[in-house]
């Protein structure tokens, strides 16, 4: 297996050249890094196929914004849902990044992790199809009422804690950070503000330990699905007698927004 490598001037020039890449916060450029590694990795072997993938070779930054949920950025039809979806049906045909969240929940499982931290890593990145800007956030409000709660916070924080080392718990600073952002590059407040927290939180390691499988979620040359994560699926996501979206829970709107991205209102 060989890692998947991005040069600063080739980075610099995706997000629209240097007064682009001067403006750009914390989190932005950390995404944009994901983005642009996924794409390499796509390049080099065969994507997973799923019908919410076929555009996946887009051009970026020509007609959205650098933040939205990428499933905004597909053209053409969706494929249609079923009546009552399951999350399963989402990872068939809606979210957007399955090969990255695949390969990180597989670290997770590989390492004897507890099946809580499998499903953290599996459904870290998924809510990138709805909102890439504050992911983490947003990936937390969106799988609280379906998930252990430890799951769901360690969703939301993960994105702080990858800015900042862990030796200990076997998280480096990704040495890539430094090379593209530059090694006096340092993070919005908000999201040392939330480091603090959560360094302090009986609950540090749920969301540390994504940060541990993620940084090596970019290695090619690994086959992934999302078969050996059905089990722990039915075992860890509380699928709602309505399907999602339709069960009126706090987050029922933002299922429904995947579902028909297209409403008018």
């Amino acid at each position: 297996m060989k890692n998947i490598t991005i040069e600063r001037r080739d980075f610099i020039a995706k997000v629209g050249g240097f007064a682009a890449f001067s403006t750009m916060g914390a989190d932005a450029l950390a995404d944009e890094l994901e983005h642009q590694l996924e794409d390499g990795m796509a390049q080099n072997q065969e994507p997973v196929a799923t019908p919410a993938e076929d555009n996946s070779n887009r051009s970026r930054y020509n007609d959205y914004r650098r933040g939205s949920g990428r499933l905004f950025r597909i053209k053409g039809d969706l494929p249609p849902m079923p009546d009552k979806p399951t999350l399963i049906d989402f990872f068939k045909y809606r979210f957007t990044n399955n090969r990255h969240c695949f390969l990180t929940a597989q670290n997770a499982l590989d390492s004897g992790q507890p099946e809580r931290s499998v499903m953290a890593s599996l459904l870290h990145d998924c809510t990138q199809t709805l909102c890439v800007a504050d992911h983490g956030y947003w990936g937390g409000q969106l799988l609280e009422p379906y998930v252990d709660e430890r799951i769901s916070w360690a969703i939301k924080y993960h994105q702080a804690l990858r800015f900042f080392p862990d030796l200990e718990a076997g998280y480096e600073y990704p040495e890539m950070y430094n090379r593209i952002f530059g090694e006096d590059f340092v993070p919005e407040d908000y999201i040392f503000q939330d480091y603090e927290m959560v360094r302090n939180h009986k609950w540090y390691m749920e969301s540390r330990l994504i940060t541990v499988n993620d940084q090596y979620g970019f290695t090619e040359g690994t086959e992934v699905s999302l078969d050996p994560f059905i089990d722990i699926i039915g075992r860890n996501f509380k699928e709602p007698e309505e399907g999602l979206g339709y069960d009126n829970s706090p987050s029922a709107h933002m299922w429904r927004t995947m579902i028909n991205p297209d409403r008018r209102l």
